[in-house]
């Protein structure tokens, strides 16, 4: 299986530190304006999509919504992640440029 473009850059955001993960870190980079794009996992709950939503609608953030938490986490090195930030908007453009061709949704 081929590997997507998405998580390989994921994975290099995350070696260069211009990534954080979980809900909580999320959550703090998103309300204080250094995020840049945020992805949530599809599989994560309904209440956990619907609050990022909301919040990065207030803050102005993109989001989408892309692969489980299980490809999420093991792009970072990590275990399962529903959601995270990536915090370098040469990363975040480059992430959504390839969301677009692999038909993904961005809100």
């Amino acid at each position: 299986m081929k590997q997507s473009k998405v998580l390989s850059i994921i994975g290099l955001a995350t070696r260069a530190g211009r990534t954080v993960s979980g809900e909580f870190s999320t959550e703090k980079e998103t309300k204080s304006g250094k995020a840049c794009l945020v992805i949530v996992a599809n599989d994560a709950s309904d209440n956990t999509k619907k609050k990022f939503k909301n919040m990065c609608d207030f803050y102005e953030v993109p989001i989408c919504f892309y692969g489980n938490k299980d490809t999420l986490g093991h792009a970072m090195g990590k275990e399962f992640r529903a959601s995270l930030a990536v915090l370098d908007s040469g990363f975040a453009k480059e992430i959504m440029k390839y969301l677009e061709t692999e038909n993904n949704i961005i809100a």
